[in-house]
């Protein structure tokens, strides 16, 4: 290797190290902005008209930003659902719904919201997340087939889309998007762990979360 050949692998891996600094330091003020806009929308976080999965009274408040066409969010579902299952007393779940894919996250919001009036919320959330590459295929998506993954855990059609003609459901998509703008949300999954922004997409630092904030609790007087 020649003295100048040397010379340009330094300047690239010194270049590259000054790129990673940058990112690293960018993503943490990134969060830092987050956290400080979460501090201050916690009321803005959790609306009378979202799904909540828990105690109304629990101490540790999950709030997920959550897109039903998101691979992401499909990922996480049974991380969410181990979590819910470890601190049935503890920790409740409000799901805010995130349309960042169209058409089939919206048809997905009106099936789960649908649901939610037949008291079949969870079961039908399951069926959904568990078909989601079937009916929300980011390059050919076929949301009719998500109605009859429902319908197959036991939702109504008829009653669903008769609910779904209402509108009702479109002024809960509306209220969530200008809320998601005002917390800054940008992707799916986003959660927030009593106001606290999750600091990077993995269920264990989610789980770690919720038991810190458990455990606080119970201390409290």
């Amino acid at each position: 290797m020649t003295r100048r050949t040397t010379i340009v692998l330094l300047t690239a891996l010194v270049a590259l190290a000054a790129f990673a600094t940058a990112v690293f330091l960018y993503q943490r003020h990134d969060r830092q902005q987050a956290a400080e806009r979460a501090a201050t929308q916690f009321d803005v976080m959790v609306r009378e008209h979202s799904p909540v999965q828990g105690p109304a009274n629990a101490p540790v408040t999950i709030v997920e930003f959550f897109d039903p066409a998101c691979e992401a969010c499909r990922a996480f579902h049974p991380y969410v659902k181990q979590i819910l299952a470890a601190y049935p007393q503890d920790a409740r779940l409000v799901i805010r719904y995130v349309p960042f894919h169209r058409e089939p996250s919206v048809a997905g919001v009106q099936i789960l919201e649908a649901a939610r009036q037949q008291n079949r919320f969870e079961p039908v959330m399951d069926a959904l997340m568990q078909s989601q590459p079937v009916w929300a295929s980011h390059s050919n998506s076929a949301t009719e087939r998500a109605w009859e993954f429902a319908r197959a855990a036991g939702l109504d059609l008829e009653q669903a889309r008769a609910y779904v003609a209402t509108g009702a459901v479109d002024k809960v998509l509306a209220q969530d998007v200008a809320d998601l703008e005002a917390v800054g949300v940008r992707a799916t999954p986003t959660f927030f762990v009593n106001g606290k922004p999750l600091p990077e997409p993995d269920p264990r630092v989610l789980l770690e979360m919720v038991k810190s904030e458990a455990e606080r609790a119970r201390k409290a007087p």
